[in-house]
């Protein structure tokens, strides 16, 4: 099966692992996963400061490697929302709650294009110790760590 997935991944957090994950075990050993992951100037659009697209590909691939996933896979630059998600001859996609509006809008388009419709699969986001999601933003902001414990001020 041929998965895709994609996101800026800075800070990498429990619920990227979990979303990276997902789409590995979707794809199976035989499978191959797609991952997207935004050039710089798309990160720019983000509330936060965001890594070199070169470092957050780094540490993307370390986590991939570490983790021993069996099925083939890929990185390519993400530009926009879709990326090649529209053209391209895929079996499934791999989004959070947050990102589900962005899938079914990706099916929206490869229909109107007389492509066939995907499989999306969406995992539910990982929860801080308060019961708040864990986000990039959160840990920017000093809130939470990239584990979803919660930080508290030296003093």
């Amino acid at each position: 099966m041929k998965v895709m997935v994609g996101g800026t991944f800075d800070p990498f957090h429990a619920g990227h692992r979990r979303l990276i994950s997902r789409s590995f075990e979707l794809a199976g050993s035989r499978g191959h996963v797609v991952i997207g992951l935004t050039t710089d100037r798309f990160a720019l659009g983000k509330s936060h400061p965001v890594r070199s697209f070169h470092e957050r590909e780094k540490r993307l691939t370390g986590f991939i490697e570490e983790s021993g996933f069996s099925a083939a896979w890929s990185i390519e630059p993400l530009d926009d929302r879709f990326g090649s998600s529209i053209e391209d001859d895929f079996d499934a996609l791999v989004v959070s709650e947050e990102t589900l509006p962005t899938a079914m809008e990706i099916n929206r388009l490869r229909r109107s294009k007389g492509k066939p419709k995907v499989d999306i699969h969406q995992i539910s986001c990982v929860l801080a110790e308060d019961g708040h999601w864990i986000s990039s933003t959160r840990i920017y902001r000093g809130e939470i760590d990239e584990h979803g414990h919660m930080m508290h001020p030296a003093g």
